[in-house]
């Protein structure tokens, strides 16, 4: 199966997205939308940015498990 990525006029959006409705999953699947795609992007970017100036905090496996006990 082949991806590709569409920028998609407003005004035939739901026209478009019905017309791809009216395939099965085993034809075509709608796998993202593009601002999804490029928030996580951003986001992912930001954080290494964070880990690579030397500003991320971390935390031992050990630390990390006690905090999720604390709020569960």
């Amino acid at each position: 199966m082949r991806t590709i990525q569409l920028k998609i006029n407003d005004k035939v959006y739901d026209k478009f997205i019905w017309l791809l409705s009216k395939f099965n999953k085993e034809e075509i699947e709608i796998v993202s939308d593009a601002s999804d795609f490029t928030a996580t992007q951003n986001y992912l970017h930001n954080e290494l940015n964070e880990i690579e100036s030397g500003k991320a905090n971390f935390i031992s496996q050990q630390d990390f498990e006690d905090r999720l006990n604390e709020i569960v």
